[in-house]
């Protein structure tokens, strides 16, 4: 199924973003500035951050952190992973089961 592009709008802060994204895509989107705005709102409501960029490019800054957490993670599995099949068709090799 192909997906179409699409023209949306984003409000970040107090400013509002055009973009041109893929229809399946726009949901997502539109969650994810929602979240940066909620992120925002936390880092201004209990910290000493008054300047709305400062406060998103604090949440830009934590949602990255996070995201690089999560992919060494998934690294760190996959290469477990792998190690554990190898393991295993080694220990089937040994076995011969025909």
């Amino acid at each position: 199924m192909e997906s179409k592009e699409i023209s949306i709008k984003v409000l970040i802060g107090d400013r509002q973003y055009p973009l041109k994204i893929s229809s399946h895509e726009e949901e997502n989107v539109r969650k994810a500035a929602k979240l940066v705005n909620e992120r925002s709102k936390f880092y201004t409501e209990n910290f000493s951050v008054q300047d709305k960029q400062d406060a998103i490019a604090m949440s830009a800054l934590e949602f990255a952190s996070e995201n690089l957490n999560a992919t060494t993670k998934d690294q760190t599995i996959s290469a477990e992973m792998e190690q554990l099949l190898l393991d295993l068709d080694r220990d089937l090799d040994e076995l011969d089961i025909t």
